[in-house]
């Protein structure tokens, strides 16, 4: 996918539509006024018609992506990332590496048909 900023006016209300690391790459920094993101959660998973998520079962990308969220998201900003709780070491790691200071934890009360009598999460 082909994308190109060629000035920091060009993203202003926009929604991008490709690869978050190669678009962040050719932003300017101190870009961006919020992000909201919601990757892979590293668990490598699968539904039951067998369908995956793309990246989801390498953490290769999550460093350089938080790298590059960090350096575009402007000071004093905020970014609300979804994560996957069981990989919360790989998340919170590459989010204080890139320069993120977490302030606060939000969770959602899900319920599972699949998981839901075998286990809840509650925090």
């Amino acid at each position: 996918m082909s994308f190109t900023v060629q000035t920091p006016e060009a993203l202003n209300n926009q929604i991008l539509h490709a690869d978050c690391i190669t678009a962040m790459r050719q932003m300017p920094s101190n870009s961006a006024d919020f992000i909201l993101t919601d990757p892979p959660y590293l668990v490598n998973y699968r539904d039951r018609t067998g369908r995956s998520i793309q990246n989801d079962a390498s953490s290769e990308w999550l460093k350089p992506a938080m790298k590059q969220a960090y350096r575009v998201l402007k000071q004093d900003r905020v970014a609300i990332m979804f994560y996957g709780w069981t990989r919360v070491d790989e998340f919170f790691t590459a989010w204080r590496e890139a320069g993120f200071i977490p302030v606060g934890h939000l969770v959602f009360r899900k319920q599972y048909g699949s998981k839901k009598r075998f286990l809840s999460y509650r925090h």
